[in-house]
C-alpha cells in the first residue's frame, strides 16, 4: 500500500479537535486531542496519553509536541479509542 503526501495545512485544520496519534523519531506516542498547532507545526494536545513500546506510560494531560520531534500524524476514530480503554 502506497502513502499518498497531504497538504499538512489544511490537513491539520481538519484533525483539529479531534483524537490523534503522534509519533515521535525517538518512538514514543502520544494519543491525545489536538488542540491547535502554529506556523511552524508545533502541536498542542489535551488529555494526553504517552505510549512507549506499545505500553502506557501514564497520563500528561496538556502538552505541546514541537515540530521537528514529529515522525508522522494520524487521525484515530473515537470508538478506536473507546476499544483501547475496554480492553
Amino acid at each position: 500500500m502506497a502513502t499518498v503526501p497531504v497538504n499538512p495545512k489544511p490537513f491539520l485544520n481538519s484533525l483539529t479537535g479531534k483524537p490523534v496519534i503522534i509519533k515521535l523519531k525517538w518512538g514514543m506516542e502520544y494519543k491525545g486531542y489536538l488542540v491547535s498547532f502554529d506556523g511552524y507545526m508545533n502541536l498542542q494536545l489535551a488529555n494526553t496519553e504517552e505510549y512507549v513500546d506499545g505500553a502506557c506510560t501514564g497520563n500528561l494531560g496538556e502538552v505541546l509536541i514541537r515540530c521537528n520531534n514529529v515522525l508522522y500524524i494520524r487521525g484515530t476514530e473515537e470508538s478506536d479509542e473507546m476499544a483501547e480503554i475496554a480492553d
